[in-house]
């Protein structure tokens, strides 16, 4: 076959915004996933410092919605616009921050939406009339299309974690959103009504025996950890050391449609084998330090800061002090897709060697 002969023919037919497959399918048919995104780091001081910097220019209620700074995965910056918000192809993350006294309007949209407190006390969200008050350690969810804004009463700022499927949304054309008409809902049940509801953990009501998208708004802290600790009666999962996954009482699947979460402890010294998946890992270090060897590079993290793992990265943990992370993965899409596939890493006892140290940028 002439080369040139092709060549032209592949530029003649482009102009009909027509393409060859021929040229194209090295590119679009890999032997294994390889993912845009980068594994990266980023140090609670700096965060912190950008969102106090961002309160002293608006509020939640004047220039935009939220006060938050998301993570943009600088191998993602391609995407248009705003690089689809993206922290991995996935899933999106910021941090927000809400003072004492401030209002986030309420609203509602097509994408759904998990948060992670990580500072302070005294703020609410209000999902569907219920006002859901915060603590630190606390995991909460708002399933797509309900009503849902923050408001603040306490004293001290708060500071949590969102993590929405943006990206996902967005590529595939379903983004919706729908501004509140009056600012921010009014209750319409009882504060904390289904905490109380289950105030027994997995206990569920039996009203709730079929499946509901949002049965349990809040997972408090201490009973995260009180599951943590039970575990730790038994041998530790060799990938992930103690760690529960949050669930949906009503049906035992992810609490979250399309993001799975999960808190994991890692004790002291403990040194995770290393592996990899094709869902993608946003992590925030809840407690302690260590670091996490992600392709041969050693990221070495601490409280308060967060990292991404990307798809079909090899990845392993290591604990210096005991440590929990809280992690979001989109572990529920791949398996939606039938995609989800995982491997160990076989050679050197199943630990990755140190070829270089990320520098994280700092304040």
């Amino acid at each position: 076959m002439n080369s040139a002969i092709v060549k032209d023919f592949t530029k003649d037919i482009q102009q009909y915004n027509l393409g060859p497959l021929w040229e194209a399918i090295p590119a679009l048919m890999d032997h294994e996933p390889k993912p845009h995104a980068h594994a990266y780091l980023w140090k609670e001081e700096l965060l912190t410092k950008k969102l106090l910097e961002a309160a002293e220019i608006f509020t939640p209620d004047r220039g935009g919605e939220r006060r938050a700074i998301y993570f943009q995965n600088p191998g993602l910056t391609y995407r248009k616009p705003w690089g689809w918000a993206s922290t991995t192809q996935t899933l999106y993350a910021a941090v927000q921050l809400l003072l004492p006294g401030e209002v986030a309007p309420s609203h509602r949209h097509s994408q759904s939406a998990l948060r992670f407190i990580t500072n302070g006390e005294g703020a609410y969200t209000i999902v569907q009339g219920e006002r859901i008050f915060m603590e630190e350690g606390d995991f909460l969810i708002t399933p797509k299309n309900l009503w849902h804004g923050h408001g603040h009463i306490g004293e001290k700022p708060m500071i949590w974690m969102d993590a929405l499927d943006i990206p996902t949304i967005y590529s595939i054309g379903g983004t919706f959103f729908e501004p509140y008409p009056d600012r921010i809902e009014t209750p319409k049940r009882p504060d904390n009504f289904s905490e109380l509801r289950y105030h027994g953990g997995m206990v569920r009501p039996v009203s709730d025996r079929y499946s509901q998208v949002a049965p349990l708004a809040n997972y408090k802290w201490e009973g995260t950890k009180a599951a943590i600790e039970g575990l730790m009666n038994f041998d530790p999962d060799p990938y992930e050391g103690f760690a529960v996954e949050y669930i949906n009482p009503s049906n035992g699947q992810t609490a979250n449609p399309t993001m799975g979460a999960w808190m994991q402890k890692l004790p002291k010294g403990f040194h995770t084998k290393a592996h990899r998946h094709t869902h993608s890992t946003i992590y925030q270090v809840h407690q302690g330090t260590g670091y996490t060897v992600i392709n041969g590079v050693r990221f070495d993290w601490s409280k308060g800061d967060y990292f991404v793992v990307p798809n079909w990265a090899w990845h392993e943990h290591v604990a210096e002090v005991d440590s929990y992370l809280f992690s979001v993965n989109d572990l529920p899409i791949m398996e939606r897709f039938d995609l989800e596939q995982e491997q160990a890493f076989d050679a050197n006892n199943g630990y990755q060697k140190v070829e270089s140290e990320f520098k994280p940028v700092l304040v």
